[in-house]
């Protein structure tokens, strides 16, 4: 999309101040450098106007402007974005923070969320009549962008992916219709923003089934990182009940304060950990993991689930390279093989993520929702931070290393967790008639592709 012209994006501004019934902020408004402030670090993104919108009629108006005006379209909800999506230089945001509506019906365990919430919002008040879901494993992601992505977090064996868990939504489409999609109105719809991202329309309150989740057995389990101990924890996840998911990291002991002194830099595993069952049988599903090792930490206990949602950190906006990428195993040549590269890396911080998946995940078939990945095995991330841009060419030549060392025959890719990476990796997270059918949707809601801040799927071309 060309830059708009001055006179162009004054209309704009003037025409959302005159139709919002939320707020519209503009770079001279004092409230600016803190609305266009997105997570990922080493970017300044300046947009020209955010639209703080109240309702899903705000969003219809904000998308009419920005259509009418050639403003470029972001939409912005926790601001998670790995490749920055959420916002855009001269561009027009849809910031949908104020979307905080959460009307929860414990009697048929559902509820209608805003799409505004975080998980570490959604999740206590879920808590306070029993009942819980997955949102990952970040209290300041927003709901809609994870559950648009898929959605793998603590409870991804025991309930599925978040798209698993998700009734309908409300949406507003490219030409401005406020849409109520479900399995049965507009199902190809539904079926397409299921793992398919932001490409469709701007999704403003989302309707989840809900689960009765009580105490769990869960916390952090820091062992000393070695090829065996990594390869064992892989193992001992992969046998545990699905009710247990675990998320591995294999890194630098960063100075926590419950980590001994003589640890800090040690390679270990953090591991994060919930098991979402009988809690009486918890010390016997951890036996397993604490048998590989003497831990450096043990602080697996019983506890409320919201509990793993530590406070945001605001002012956490780190640089880094990473990719994401499905595993077939991590058997002893595999974690040696991350273990050495680990190790030969001066970063700081570097790490390598390990995520055991199946269980009520992959029993979804791979065509109902547009995530296809249902019979990956292992997902991970690995990367490295970096301060300088000579620091990051040193951290790119190590990545790529590292990932020819552990590629495997998976060659998908998790779509909430790309950078900005082109799009054969976009192709990746969609793969074979995934991608068709999206492209299909596509072309059906957003032909002239308005909503591309995304890892973008073109609409299929039509005749």
């Amino acid at each position: 999309m060309s830059t708009p012209t001055a006179p162009a994006t004054r209309a704009a501004i003037d025409r959302l101040r005159a139709t919002l019934r939320g707020r519209v902020i503009t770079p001279a408004d004092p409230e600016y450098d803190t609305a266009r402030t997105i997570m990922l670090g080493g970017t300044d993104p300046r947009p020209a106007v955010i639209a703080r919108v109240a309702d899903a009629g705000d969003v219809a108006a904000a998308i009419a402007a920005a259509r009418d005006h050639g403003l470029e379209l972001a939409v912005r909800a926790g601001g998670h974005s790995g490749a920055g999506h959420g916002s855009a230089d001269d561009g027009l945001v849809i910031d949908l923070r104020d979307l905080k509506t959460l009307d929860i019906d414990a009697e048929t365990r559902s509820t209608w969320a805003g799409a505004g919430l975080t998980a570490g919002e959604v999740t206590p008040a879920l808590a306070e009549h029993g009942l819980g879901l997955g949102f990952g494993d970040t209290g300041s992601v927003g709901i809609s962008g994870i559950t648009l992505g898929g959605g793998i977090g603590y409870l991804v064996r025991k309930h599925g992916l978040t798209i698993d868990n998700l009734l309908g939504v409300e949406i507003v489409t490219a030409d401005g219709r406020i849409l109520q999609v479900d399995a049965t109105t507009h199902p190809d719809l539904f079926w397409a923003i299921r793992g398919g991202g932001g490409n469709f329309g701007v999704v403003t309150r989302l309707r989840y089934r809900l689960h009765p989740l009580g105490t769990v057995v869960g916390g952090i389990l820091v062992l000393p990182a070695t090829p065996e101990t990594v390869a064992g924890f892989i193992a001992a996840a992969e046998a545990a009940p699905e009710e247990l998911s675990t998320i591995a990291n294999v890194m630098p002991a960063p100075p926590m304060p419950f980590l001994p002194e003589a640890v800090h830099g040690q390679l270990v595993i953090l591991a994060m950990m919930v098991y979402a069952g009988d809690v009486s049988a918890g010390a016997a599903v951890y036996a397993p993991f604490r048998a590989l090792a003497t831990a450096h930490a043990d602080l697996v206990r019983e506890m409320a689930y919201p509990e793993m949602f530590p406070p945001a950190d605001d002012s956490y906006h780190p640089t880094a390279v990473s990719h994401t990428l499905f595993l077939d195993r991590v058997d002893r040549p595999a974690a040696g093989a991350i273990m050495d590269h680990l190790r030969a890396s001066d970063a700081p911080f570097r790490f390598a993520q390990l995520r055991v998946l199946g269980g009520a995940m992959a029993r979804v078939p791979a065509d109902a929702t547009a995530f296809a990945h249902r019979s990956s095995r292992i997902m991970a991330v690995v990367g490295a931070f970096y301060e300088t841009a000579e620091e990051r060419k040193r951290r790119e030549a190590w990545l790529a290393e590292l990932l020819a060392a552990i590629r495997q025959e998976d060659q998908g890719a998790y779509v909430n967790f790309l950078t900005d990476e082109g799009e054969a990796r976009v192709r990746a997270a969609y793969p074979g008639p995934t991608w068709d059918r999206l492209a299909a949707v596509k072309a059906a809601y957003d032909p002239t592709n308005l909503f591309h801040r995304n890892q973008n799927i073109p609409p299929a071309a039509t005749a």
